[in-house]
């Protein structure tokens, strides 16, 4: 809800400060007088173009600010959240003009870009007036209003759900079809691949154990040449066993005359013969061992060669083939069994497109009972409003498969002919003025508020119009203000008493005769000065007192 409006230099307003309340708020004043530049002037606030027309001659800037109540969960919220401004009670729109058109956007005195500035404030204020349609000729919005209109927000949540598990299986099934024809088309290559790996059946850590065994065999006859050095050592002089055996018995012979004095010496002696014996069973068991043969060489080195040979071919290490053969061996088996998953797959895609379409088809059925509802309910409104020869149709149209949405199988827009026999059309293309205004009050009333601005404006809407029809108007501007804050400029007395604010529009010259200077101003109305300007509107120049009196009644109407 708009609460406040200031306006500083623009046009022919030098400075207005305008508080607003809820209801229904009036703005009253003879013909040129400039009801239409207050609404230019909050237009600049909302995001409409700028040019340097709009600032008052002799200034150096034009400046407006709008200030607006906005519930916690309302959409200009969500976008600002989106860029990161934090949440205030208030929601203050400021734009600053130049003499030279340029203009500056600024939303809670933060800067920001007309773009961002009309995004805001679109969905803050919406105006129907002579060359200004929003809203409801927005035909991107149509199908969301019949379904809040119809009560269908928990079942088109429901179908934005299945309409993601559609998209999803479909989605698996792609990429699994695509996965499985790239790998048919693989096919030869990876059956002679997989044979191949499966000969090899390289083995992890495979490679480093090869290369080790291959140095110990390439330095073979270096590793005999010294084993037999050894052996021969042991051997030579009749061998250590026989002289640590002499040595033995020789001082085994008297030690009993040593007083025990050689008995650490005969038992070290004891152990060096044991443990020269296990040394020389040690050296012929590596001998036996080792395995020297040079042919064992020649397959290791083959064996090696192969792998190595095999990771060149694949680009990858020795150690990733195991791997490799593993990815290969899938994709093969993805091949043979593609059959039985992609029918699951298909099976899968099928059972949610139907879920789909099930929920789609009944939410579609619920639309087109809404909109026979709508068309009964707008067209109750239209006779009063002067509009009699008017239809107004809701089109559901189904859309064909490839343009379903999460939002359903449906297009669904606002039509109306304002002439019998003529063929309907978009809202915003029927007719122009007040007439068009007239019928988004209809439309707007029987909406009952929804999906609109937390504030609505009508300019002159009764344009044309007058007696009982003005009267309707009014009634029903007043009924549609119980639920939204609405604004209107009106010519007419019936309008204008059923106000809840009232403001007068008039201009009034200052200056010297030579320099004078004409200026819009806006007052609020007291309950008398409502009186005298709802008199003068039904009089005209001369307020007579039958005038006076004919503006008390319609204000007792209003109070009534």
């Amino acid at each position: 809800m708009l609460t406040s409006l200031s306006v500083r230099d623009i046009v022919l307003i030098e400075r207005l400060d305008l508080e607003c309340g809820a209801g229904l708020g009036v703005l009253t004043g003879e013909t040129g007088a400039g009801k239409s530049i207050l609404l230019d002037a909050l237009g600049l606030a909302l995001g409409r173009r700028a040019d340097a027309g709009l600032v008052r001659m002799g200034a150096a800037q034009g400046i407006v600010t709008a200030s607006f109540d906005v519930p916690p969960k309302h959409p200009a919220r969500a976008i600002l959240a989106e860029q990161g401004f934090e949440e205030t009670d208030d929601l203050v729109l400021r734009r600053v003009v130049g003499q030279d058109g340029k203009s500056r956007a600024f939303i809670n005195d933060q800067p920001v870009s007309v773009t961002l500035l009309r995004r805001v404030g679109d969905t803050l204020v919406e105006i129907h007036g002579q060359n200004d349609e929003q809203g409801l000729t927005d035909a991107t919005i149509h199908r969301a209003l019949l379904d809040e209109y119809a009560g269908l927000e928990q079942e088109v949540a429901g179908l934005r759900d299945a309409y993601q598990a559609m998209r999803d299986a479909e989605k698996a099934l792609v990429e699994a079809a695509a996965t499985a024809e790239q790998a048919k088309r693989e096919e030869d290559f990876l059956r002679h691949v997989v044979a191949e790996l499966e000969e090899l059946k390289p083995q992890p850590g495979e490679e480093q154990e090869l290369a080790g065994q291959r140095s110990m065999l390439q330095a073979g006859e270096k590793l005999a040449s010294a084993m037999q050095e050894a052996q021969s050592a042991l051997e030579q002089g009749g061998g250590v066993d026989a002289r640590l055996r002499a040595c033995l018995r020789a001082l085994e012979r008297v030690s009993d005359k040593a007083a025990g004095k050689l008995d650490a010496v005969i038992a070290l002696a004891d152990q060096l013969l044991v443990q020269a014996g296990e040394l020389a069973a040690a050296l012929e068991r590596t001998a036996r061992d080792l395995d020297l043969d040079p042919q064992r060489l020649e397959r290791v080195e083959e064996r090696l060669f192969a792998l190595r040979a095999a990771a060149r071919k694949h680009n990858v290490l020795v150690d990733d083939l195991p791997k490799l053969a593993e990815q290969y061996a899938e994709k093969l088996a993805l091949i043979d069994h593609q059959t039985a998953s992609l029918g699951k797959l298909e099976k899968a895609a099928a059972a949610a497109k139907a879920a789909y379409q099930a929920k789609a088809e009944a939410i579609s059925a619920a639309r087109r009972k809404a909109a026979a509802k709508l068309d009964k309910a707008v067209a109750a409104e239209l006779a009063p409003l002067k509009l009699g020869a008017a239809k107004f149709t809701t089109a559901v149209e189904a859309l064909p498969p490839e343009q379903w949405s999460a939002e359903g199988a449906d297009r669904v827009q606002f039509l109306a002919s304002t002439n019998q026999g003529t063929a309907p059309g978009s809202l915003a293309k029927i007719a122009s003025g007040g007439e068009l205004s007239r019928f988004m009050l209809a439309l707007r009333v029987v909406l009952a508020g929804r999906g609109s601005a937390g504030t609505l404006i009508f300019d002159e809407v009764d344009r044309g119009v007058g007696g009982a029809t003005a009267a309707a108007v009014g009634e029903r501007l007043a009924r549609l203000a119980k639920r939204v804050q609405v604004l209107v400029v009106t010519h007419s007395p019936q309008v204008a008493a059923k106000g809840s604010q009232h403001w007068r529009i008039a201009k009034r010259e200052t200056g010297a005769a030579k320099n004078r200077t004409t200026l819009t101003e806006v007052a609020p109305l007291s309950s008398g000065d409502r009186r005298e300007e709802i008199a003068r509107m039904l009089a005209g120049a001369t307020i007579t007192d039958a005038a006076r009196a004919a503006a008390d009644s319609l204000l007792a109407g209003q109070e009534a």
